[in-house]
C-alpha cells in the first residue's frame, strides 16, 4: 500500500462489505451446524472469524476505519467474557499499530513539507516506522541538536478518508451493536467527525502539547515530551521510552497495573485543572508507563498524541463534581435538579428523583470509596444492567440527554474507566477527585460558595 487509499469508492466497497462477510459467515455456521458440529465451537469460530475480518479492514484502511477501531477497543471491558476473548487480541492491535507507510511516500511527504534538504534537520532518520496510527505513522530519529525525536508523519489524502470512512460507518452502524453492549455508537461517530478538522492539524496539536509540557516539566508523576519543530503534516517531538499501557494490559505485573491505573486517573483530572485542556483520547497506544529501579510510587506516566484536545479554560465544568458529590451523599432531589437544569433531563420528560439516584449509584460506586478495584466484570455489569431493556436502568437512561458541551468530557470519561477496567487496577480515585475536580471537596465546595 503506497499511501492511504484515497479513492471513496476503494474504502467504501471495503466497508460496505462487512455486513456481507458477516452475513455469509452467519450461513456457514448454519450449515456447519446442520452438519453435526458443536454450536458453542461453531459460535466461538464464527466470533473469531468476524473479529478478524472486521479489525483487519479497520486497521489496513487507517483514517476513519481505524480511528473508530481504537475508540471500540477501550470499551472491550465491557464484553461479556464468552464473546470477549476472540475479539480482544484483534482490538488491542489497534492500539499500538497498523500497516505501514512505504519509506518513498515518507520521504516524499517530508520533502514537500520540510523542504528538499529535510534530511539536514535530522542527524540520524529511520525509515522503518516506530508506531502508527490512524492519520499518521512515527518514525525514530535524532535531531541536528542531538535530541533524541519521534517524527509523526500524516498520511496523504488522510482527511478524505477520514470523513469517508466515517460516513459509511455511520451506514453500517448497527453491525457494532452487540461488540459493545447498551453502547450506541451513532453518538460517536458523530463526534468523530465534528473533531476531524482539529485532528488532522499539527499545528494546533504542536501547541496542545507544548502547553502540557511546560506545565508537567519536572512533575513527579507526569511526562509529556516536548515540541521539536511543526509544519504542515509532520510534527517533530522529543522521543520518549516506556512500556506501552497495552503492554501493560496484555501482560504487566499487578503492581505496574495499580500505578498506570493511578497515574491515569491522576492525569484525567489534574489535566484539565492544571492546563485548561482535556486530552481526548484516552486509548492505550497513546501511554507509556516509565519504570525504574526505585519503588512504584515513583514510576510515572508518559503522554503521547494531543491531536484531540477539549478546551476548558476552567478545568472540568463545576456541576459535574457538585452533582457528584451531592449523589454519594443522597440527596436525590438536588441531584435530579442539577441535571435538569444543566440539560441533562429535557423540561418535557418526568422522571422520579429516586429512580435517578438508583440509576447513578452502581456508576459512581469507584469515587465513593478510597480504594476501588477496577475489573472488566464490574465493567460488564454496568453495561448489562443499562443495556437490558427489562431494566429500570435501560428504561430511565433512554430519557436522559447528554448536552453537546458534556459529550466530548462523557467519552473520555467512559473511556478511561474502560482502560481502568483493562487493567484490573485498584485506584485511590476519590482522592483525585477531591484535590482536582472543581465542587466535589465539601470543603472547597464551602469556601467557593
Amino acid at each position: 500500500m503506497s499511501d492511504l487509499p484515497r479513492k471513496a469508492v476503494t474504502r467504501t466497497a471495503k466497508l460496505a462489505a462487512l455486513p456481507l462477510g458477516f452475513a455469509g459467515r452467519a450461513t456457514l455456521g448454519l450449515g456447519k451446524r446442520l452438519g453435526g458440529r458443536p454450536a458453542d465451537e461453531v459460535a466461538v469460530e464464527l466470533q473469531e472469524r468476524t473479529a478478524e475480518q472486521l479489525f483487519k479492514v479497520l486497521g489496513e484502511l487507517k483514517g476513519g476505519a481505524m480511528k473508530f477501531g481504537q475508540a471500540l477497543s477501550v470499551f472491550e471491558s465491557a464484553l461479556p467474557e464468552d464473546v470477549a476473548s476472540p475479539y480482544r487480541a484483534a482490538l488491542t492491535k489497534l492500539q499500538e499499530a497498523a500497516p505501514p507507510m512505504p519509506a518513498r511516500t515518507v520521504h516524499r511527504v517530508l520533502a514537500e513539507r520540510l523542504g528538499k534538504d529535510w534530511r539536514s534537520l535530522f542527524a540520524e532518520f529511520e525509515d522503518a516506522p516506530a508506531a502508527a496510527a490512524s492519520i499518521g505513522q512515527v518514525h525514530r530519529g535524532v535531531w541536528s541538536d542531538g535530541r533524541k525525536v519521534a517524527v509523526k508523519v500524516q498520511y496523504p489524502g488522510a482527511g478524505d478518508a477520514l470523513l469517508s470512512d466515517l460516513a459509511q460507518l455511520g451506514r453500517v452502524a448497527r453491525l457494532f451493536g452487540p461488540l459493545i453492549p447498551g453502547m450506541d455508537v451513532k453518538p460517536l461517530l458523530a463526534e468523530l467527525r465534528a473533531r476531524v478538522e482539529e485532528e488532522l492539524d499539527y499545528d494546533l496539536e504542536a501547541r496542545a502539547q507544548h502547553v502540557h509540557a511546560v506545565e508537567f516539566a519536572g512533575d513527579p508523576d507526569v511526562v509529556v515530551p516536548d515540541v521539536v519543530h511543526q509544519a504542515d503534516q509532520v510534527l517533530v517531538t522529543e522521543w520518549m521510552d516506556g512500556v506501552p499501557l497495552s503492554e501493560v494490559i496484555s501482560g504487566g505485573s499487578q503492581e505496574m497495573r495499580d500505578r498506570a491505573g493511578q497515574l491515569l486517573s491522576h492525569f484525567l483530572f489534574a489535566g484539565p485543572a492544571r492546563t485548561g485542556l482535556l486530552h481526548a483520547d484516552p486509548h492505550p497506544g497513546n501511554f507509556r508507563l516509565l519504570t525504574d529501579d526505585g519503588p512504584a510510587s515513583g514510576w510515572r506516566l508518559g503522554v503521547l498524541d494531543f491531536g484531540t484536545v477539549d478546551r476548558l479554560p476552567e478545568g472540568l465544568p463545576l456541576p459535574i463534581g457538585t452533582a457528584l458529590r451531592l449523589a454519594l451523599a443522597g440527596d436525590a432531589e438536588q441531584v435530579h435538579a442539577m441535571l435538569r437544569e444543566e440539560g441533562f433531563v429535557k423540561p418535557t420528560i418526568k422522571l422520579d428523583s429516586d429512580a435517578v439516584l438508583d440509576y447513578l449509584r452502581p456508576i459512581i460506586e469507584p469515587a465513593g470509596r478510597e480504594e476501588f478495584a477496577f475489573d472488566r466484570a464490574w465493567m460488564r455489569a454496568q453495561a448489562a444492567r443499562i443495556a437490558d431493556p427489562r431494566s429500570p436502568a435501560h428504561q430511565l437512561g433512554k430519557q436522559l440527554n447528554l448536552p453537546p458541551s458534556y459529550l466530548l468530557i462523557h467519552r473520555v470519561t467512559l473511556s478511561t474507566v474502560g482502560v481502568l477496567c483493562q487493567l484490573g487496577a485498584t485506584v485511590r480515585l476519590r482522592a483525585e477527585l477531591q484535590e482536582w475536580l472543581p465542587g466535589f471537596d465539601p470543603e472547597g465546595a464551602a469556601e467557593s460558595a
